[in-house]
């Protein structure tokens, strides 16, 4: 039966991934693979989570299961700084550890698919993972414009199909960060959106994978908590794979917001029944790692302040590309007013291969880039092998 099988398209990311560890060029740029990396080009472990995963493994007394939920209170300690301090949303949300913030976008999706939506809009370009998510699930997707030409939000598009949507429909948002663009709704815009949300049927999924590597954590939620002050119920997909630096780990949560109790616990238990079928339970030892951190206040410094690097560095980055003003064809300035690890270049697939080829320069070939893979050794070559395959 096996024979009957389709190929399907290899992964790109992997392939280039395999590509730059061929290429002996001493001079070759990474700006493809979706990780942080230090201006001396290393992805390393936060010090925090060291020290949490020291205790870890002086303090765990056993690795019994814990159930499809996984650490609740894993989940319930990173409620305040996703949600703020104020107790609006105590009673109303519940949260559940997952595998990574994919295994928190697929949980959403596939409660959402319970309840009975059959099309989800998302906005193009997106992470590619949510169109390929939704093709598994058999659910409709429906793409609006993100991004308008300028480098800056498409607002009145998500606005648009929110207020012609109806009761089977869900629209899946990027909190912050946008990934593949870097471009975010304006706090002025998401008061829009989630006003817009308020008075329509639809059901609001909120994707927020890079908390606090924009500008700032609360700043990062704002989006977030402006629409569950507003909307009575929405499903937010979170990862701490890029915040903590637990990639590998898979660290998610998923949180559920009901308008009643009643509602809240039917949502828990078919989001229990869910994980039960994809996954049986998430696995323990990175959310057990960041709920050690979060119950420590010292750690939480600590941790916060390896964050904060990391966002200075990235901006340090974005600052210096928009000064360079223009690199052949390709407009830098919008960048330094996007946010987060990505963003995305104007360039033909022909011209990402030059990049690569001639200059060494590895990227995806939409034109996304990981900007953290640039600092102050290469930023100067990659501007000019940019202008060089685009003038």
């Amino acid at each position: 039966m096996l024979e009957r099988l389709k190929p399907q398209s290899p992964d790109a990311l992997l392939a280039l991934i395999k590509m730059y560890a061929a290429d002996e060029r001493s001079g070759k740029i990474d700006l493809g693979v979706g990780v942080y990396r230090t201006g001396q080009g290393a992805t390393p472990v936060f010090s925090s989570i060291k020290a949490a995963e020291k205790r870890l493994v002086e303090q765990q007394d056993s690795k019994s299961y814990l159930g499809p939920e996984g650490d609740v209170a894993f989940a319930h300690a990173l409620m305040p700084h996703i949600f703020g301090e104020e107790p609006e949303f105590v009673g109303k949300v519940e949260g559940m550890q997952t595998p990574g913030g994919t295994g928190a976008v697929r949980l959403a999706l596939g409660l959402a698919q319970k309840a009975g939506v059959t099309k989800v809009h998302l906005g193009s370009p997106s992470w590619p993972n949510h169109a390929q998510i939704l093709a598994d699930m058999g659910l409709e997707a429906v793409m609006f414009d993100h991004a308008l030409d300028d480098g800056t939000a498409n607002a009145q598009a998500v606005l648009d199909l929110i207020g012609n949507a109806g009761a089977d429909e869900a629209v899946l948002l990027h909190g912050c960060c946008h990934n593949p663009t870097g471009i975010d709704y304006s706090p002025e815009e998401w008061d829009a959106i989630a006003a817009a949300l308020a008075d329509s049927p639809i059901l609001v999924v909120l994707d927020l994978a890079y908390q606090g590597l924009g500008d700032g954590m609360a700043e990062d939620a704002y989006g977030v908590r402006k629409v569950m002050a507003t909307v009575s119920e929405a499903l937010v997909a979170y990862s701490c794979d890029k915040n903590f630096g637990l990639y590998r780990d898979r660290v998610g949560a998923l949180y559920m917001m009901a308008r009643d109790s009643e509602t809240l616990g039917l949502t828990i238990s078919n989001a229990n029944s869910l994980a039960r079928a994809n996954w049986s339970m998430p696995p323990d030892h990175g959310a057990a790692a960041v709920r050690l951190i979060l119950e420590d206040e010292a750690l939480t410094r600590d941790w916060l302040d390896e964050l904060t690097t990391m966002r200075k560095r990235m901006r340090q980055v974005r600052d210096r590309l928009a000064a360079a003003g223009t690199a052949g064809a390709v407009d830098l300035a919008p960048l330094g007013t996007q946010n987060g690890m990505f963003a995305m270049l104007p360039v033909s697939k022909d011209q990402v291969a030059r990049l690569r080829e001639d200059h060494g320069i590895y990227m995806a070939a939409s034109g996304r880039i990981n900007v953290a893979g640039l600092h102050d050794g290469n930023i100067e070559k990659f501007v000019a092998a940019l202008a060089d395959v685009t003038g």
